[in-house]
């Protein structure tokens, strides 16, 4: 069985086909999905999507990159549907992004919304998935200052495992890997996959994005994921079906669902 913990079946390239995009996933053996927002939009369809198929679940939030024009109204109507909807079962994805936002003052603006949103979290009982690019030090630190009491998934991670391990002395963490550990010149993503401790793994496609090897150039859906915990299986010299064993397990704590 499998759970990918990081989709967006809310996304223009999949939500109009979503019944087809979910009937495949299940075909290669994936039982849930976690369709997370990242904007009011995005974050009230993966709503919708989690309340309209039993299998499916909501991470509502606001992106890094999607901070910037969010009034207080719009972001409090969206992000109270957490202590109403049952099928939220995690605030994301929030975070940073430095990437394209270079200025202090943006970097600041950042850091603000993404303390309030680690702090909403900790105050309706729900773990968060976090975005993290090009802000590490800034990210890490966040979290050691403004634990998630509820627990954290470091989504797409890319960073060391030095970085790894720093962030797993944290409790209740957890690193998700996705289609980039299958990439062929993906060093530091198969080093992560081989050192992660299992108890703290999880897998997701972040589809319609980062397509695994060999359909890298399409987009990506949540019936690939197979490939990632193949590849991670072979990295770590274990049976596939024991490590998504684990990992659905991981999953379903991960985020308080019933297995």
């Amino acid at each position: 069985m499998l759970f990918d913990t990081h989709c967006h079946l809310n996304s223009e390239d999949l939500y109009p086909r979503i019944d087809q995009v979910i009937a495949d996933a299940k075909k290669t053996g994936v039982k849930k999905f976690l369709v997370v927002g990242y904007n009011k939009e995005t974050s009230l369809l993966a709503i919708k999507i989690a309340n309209k198929y039993n299998n499916c679940y909501a991470a509502i939030g606001f992106h890094p990159t999607e901070i910037f024009d969010v009034s207080e109204d719009e972001y409090n109507k969206v992000i109270n549907l957490a202590k109403t909807e049952n099928k939220v079962v995690a605030i994301g994805e929030i975070g940073l992004d430095y990437h394209w936002c270079k200025e202090d003052e943006q970097k600041n603006l950042q850091k603000k919304w993404f303390i309030k949103q680690i702090d909403f979290a900790n105050e309706v009982g729900l773990p968060i998935s976090i975005h993290n690019r090009e802000s590490t030090k800034d990210c890490v630190e966040i979290l050691k200052e403004h634990l998630p009491q509820h627990g954290f998934v470091m989504h797409c991670f890319s960073e060391s495992v030095e970085i790894m391990n720093e962030i797993l002395k944290l409790p209740n963490s957890y690193i998700a890997l996705g289609g980039t550990v299958t990439f062929t010149n993906a060093k530091t993503p198969k080093e992560v996959a081989e050192e992660v401790p299992l108890d703290r793994l999880l897998i997701e496609t972040d589809s319609p994005y980062l397509t695994p090897h060999p359909f890298r150039g399409t987009k990506n859906e949540p019936k690939y994921l197979c490939l990632v915990s193949e590849e991670i299986a072979r990295l770590k010299n274990m049976s596939k079906k024991h490590l998504e064993d684990v990992i659905y397990k991981n999953s379903c704590r991960a985020f308080n669902i019933n297995e």
